[in-house]
This record gives C-alpha cells, sequence and structure tokens, in this order.
C-alpha cells in the first residue's frame, strides 16, 4: 500500500480524473510485457512506444493470448522505470486493476489510459529525462470455477446440520 500511495519503487498512481493541464514538453514512453511462472499467454504491448505530451491522456492497449486448452485466470503487477517517476506516472483506466481470465485460445485487448503529471518538470532529479518505461508482468492464479468447491448435501448431512447441538461439560 505505501508503494502504491507514494509512486516508491516505480508504482504507478491510479486516478479517477485526467489532467487538466498539457504542457508543450514531451517524454516517450516504452512499453514492456513479461509472463511469470506456468502462466500460457503470450503477452505484448500492440506499440512498443509513444511520445506523449506532458499531462495529455493516452491510451495504448497490450495484447494477451491464452495459448492453452483451457481457461487460465492472471494477475498483472507493474511498474515504471525509472523509479522517481512512479508517483507522477498516472493511470485512469488499466487492466491491471482486476485480476484477467481467458478462455482456451482467447485473444484479448486490453487498454491502459495514462497520463504523466505535470508536476514531473519541477522534480529536480527528473531534470533531461526523454523516457520512462512502463512494465507489467502477469502471474498465474489459481482460480476454479465458482461451484467446484460446492459439494452436495447428504440426507445425513442434513440431519447433523438439523440437530440441536449437544451440551458441552
Amino acid at each position: 500500500m505505501f508503494c502504491q500511495v507514494t509512486g516508491y519503487g516505480g508504482t504507478t498512481q491510479r486516478v479517477e480524473q485526467m489532467s487538466d493541464t498539457i504542457l508543450d514538453q514531451t517524454v516517450k514512453v516504452r512499453f514492456d510485457a513479461n509472463v511469470s511462472g506456468s502462466l500460457p499467454w503470450d503477452f505484448k504491448p500492440v506499440q512498443r512506444e509513444v511520445t506523449v505530451r506532458i499531462g495529455e491522456t493516452t491510451i495504448i492497449n497490450y495484447e494477451a493470448k491464452n495459448i492453452s486448452d483451457r481457461p487460465t485466470a492472471g494477475r498483472a503487477t507493474f511498474n515504471v522505470s525509472p523509479d522517481l517517476t512512479g508517483s507522477y506516472f498516472n493511470k485512469v483506466q488499466c487492466f491491471c486493476f482486476t485480476d484477467t481470465t481467458l478462455a482456451a485460445g482467447e485473444t484479448m485487448e486490453m487498454p491502459v489510459m495514462f497520463f504523466v503529471d505535470p508536476d514531473i518538470v519541477k522534480e529536480k532529479d527528473l531534470k533531461g529525462l526523454t523516457t520512462i518505461t512502463l512494465s507489467y508482468t502477469f502471474f498465474p492464479l489459481d482460480k476454479e470455477p465458482a461451484n467446484a468447491a460446492v459439494q452436495p448435501v447428504t440426507s445425513q448431512k442434513k440431519a447433523e446440520l438439523a440437530a440441536p447441538a449437544k451440551p458441552q461439560g
């Protein structure tokens, strides 16, 4: 939680509204994609990079494809580099806000809506910044179908549940 609030370690910020200030200065944003563990997905950015005006809201897409013959679920973690840019990289909408399930063979476009906070130009340690890299890594989730854990209730189990509790003692 600390990292999400402060941007520490390259953690980006989640915001509800877009910037109302757009500067003439630009920055290049590069996109990186990784899949960890046994998650059978191909995952990549549709565009490798964009040049954006600081404060301008931009939408880009990633693409994920389940290359297995069964449904699979994943959760994306993210960061930006250089680390100090994390508190200035604001995501309005992102697939990383929720878990993702893909059916066997399914391909999904995954949008990210973001802007770079205009206050970044006031950060003395980021003077001369030309490039920010946004990186995602998908990790597998162990999700069973919702009804998989439901067990039938036998007549004996119903009787046990309905029986009055025995006094302890």
